[in-house]
């Protein structure tokens, strides 16, 4: 029997919990964090910071977490491109600074003119049922709450009214890992006129719940204009067999349709320990997808220099 993408996080910690013993606490109740984790820089001169505010769609408090770029409060009247990031299953808005070393990877990024400073938002993507290793989020609006809403209209206005953000969909990106890239691009596809960047690490694009809830299915129904529009990163890990299989797949799907995308296989996957695996993975690779949208974010603000400039017609 084959397992949907959805299922394999699931089993896997059951079989790591069967065959650890009393390594069930370790995997059921504390998540099976990452046993080496990558490491933190120090003095990078950015802050990590969560924030609450109302959500209609789930019609209670949320929480998201911020980075704000170095130059923020020095140029107070300078708008910035935002970044969204989508945790995966079993996580939450801390994800990305607490594992994945977040503001050491903007850091070096910033130091290396890789990417524009820009506002990184993660959003709190966990649905009615909250976070569990047994089920990733579900990042739809669905019988679990309105995830989708949530995040693509609920925190995307509260983003555009708390920060001096930029506002066309070519100064906005959003990706994620694992079911957290499956939500970017669920979402992402939907809100072509807020998001024109997407990027997705050892994601999967099509869902349990259905083609509505599948990418790859949905991203053909996109006018050409749209899709012309779009740009994409993947990146998959040579030992994630499934999620590998499903990244070639969409993949060879954005090239028929002749959307711009990047594809790249790394050594790693999935895991919670090794040099390649799990969260050292995604911190590893989490710059090559923000430098592949930084030069997403330089394009745009040529163009839009560019156009400018034009003379215009009489």
């Amino acid at each position: 029997m084959k397992f949907p993408l959805k299922s394999i996080a699931m089993s896997s910690a059951i079989a790591l919990g069967l065959g650890l013993g009393g390594g069930y606490w370790y995997v059921f109740v504390a998540g099976a964090p990452q046993l080496d984790p990558p490491e933190a820089m120090a003095n990078t001169g950015l802050n990590f910071q969560l924030v609450t505010f109302d959500s209609p769609a789930m019609n209670e408090v949320r929480t998201y977490g911020v980075v704000l770029p170095p130059q923020y409060n020095r140029q107070p009247h300078k708008r910035f491109p935002v970044i969204f990031l989508l945790h995966g299953g079993h996580g939450d808005a801390t994800d990305y600074e607490t594992k994945a070393k977040l503001t050491s990877v903007l850091h070096q990024l910033y130091q290396q003119h890789r990417l524009p400073p820009a506002i990184v938002i993660t959003p709190d993507g966990s649905d009615r049922r909250g976070s569990s290793p047994f089920y990733d989020p579900d990042y739809y609006d669905g019988p679990n709450g309105k995830v989708a809403s949530l995040i693509s209209t609920d925190l995307v206005n509260v983003v555009k009214s708390r920060y001096r953000t930029l506002e066309g969909p070519q100064f906005w990106a959003i990706g994620g890992l694992s079911s957290g890239a499956w939500g970017a691009f669920n979402i992402g596809l939907r809100h072509p006129n807020q998001f024109h960047t997407l990027f997705s690490h050892s994601g999967y694009f099509k869902d349990e719940s259905g083609p509505n809830n599948s990418p790859q299915v949905f991203v053909k129904q996109l006018p050409k204009a749209q899709q012309t529009a779009l740009r994409v990163y993947l990146d998959a890990g040579s030992e994630d067999q499934e999620y590998l299989t499903a990244t070639q797949q969409f993949h060879t799907v954005l090239d028929q349709l002749g959307i711009v995308n990047e594809f790249h296989v790394f050594p790693g996957g999935h895991g919670i320990v090794g040099a390649d695996v799990g969260w050292n993975y995604w911190h590893k690779h989490l710059s090559d997808s923000l430098a592949f949208v930084g030069r997403q974010f330089k394009l745009a603000e040529q163009a839009s220099h560019s156009s400018s400039k034009s003379p215009s017609k009489s």
